[in-house]
């Protein structure tokens, strides 16, 4: 499984970096899983909300591309600010053209955090539940999202999930849900973190 991890200047370093450390655990102990920091557009390097500077792995294809993912991820973060972030994201329109580009080609998507909002930007929330940071809940149900306030929501081929940390239970649900609870036990054990279960799966 390719996954990219979808980064941009404002967004929360935690966000990326703890699904990253997730998935390329996994590829450790033997899952067939690659992941990637990557951009929607050429950069050298990408500040975090927190003033991280990250040198992507790359650019994001086009979904027909070859290198395109499997899982495509999108960090969030800044949604309280305009100059950078989810929100500044969402003006500019580029993001959440490649989120749709990607999900209406197939591959599946995944958010963590306020990443949800620009998910629900792209036009692939519809008649989804979903979760995102508690501090723009009311912002989603405004916009018309069934909100459901679980640590992840899984929505088949697209997953939320709550603030910040819980990217790492997204990531460790999806990798459980990939290659098996065995695996994802295992990787939890080496990250010492407890796997959550606050889960909710739509039917």
């Amino acid at each position: 499984m390719l996954v990219h991890i979808l980064i941009f200047d404002g967004f929360d370093e935690l966000d990326a970096l703890g699904p990253y450390e997730v998935f390329q655990t996994s590829a450790r102990v033997g899952a067939d899983c690659r992941v990637s920091l990557i951009t929607h557009d050429e950069r050298a390097t990408i500040t975090g909300l927190n003033g991280v500077e990250i040198v992507p792995d790359g650019v994001l294809t086009a979904p027909e591309d070859e290198r395109a993912p499997d899982l495509l991820l999108v960090a969030g973060g800044g949604w309280d600010t305009e100059d950078r972030g989810v929100r500044r994201e969402i003006e500019r329109g580029h993001v959440p053209e490649h989120i749709y580009e990607h999900w209406s080609s197939g591959n599946r998507i995944a958010a963590v955090c306020t990443g949800t909002m620009l998910l629900e930007a792209a036009g692939v929330l519809d008649g989804r539940p979903a979760v995102t940071h508690q501090h723009a809940l009311e912002d989603l149900r405004d916009r018309g999202v069934e909100v459901i306030e679980k640590r992840v929501v899984d929505a088949g081929d697209v997953v939320t999930a709550g603030g910040i940390t819980s990217g790492i239970d997204l990531a460790l649900y999806l990798v459980g849900r990939e290659f098996g609870t065995e695996v994802a036990d295992e990787v939890a054990e080496i990250l010492e973190y407890d796997r959550g279960t606050d889960v909710a799966t739509a039917e």
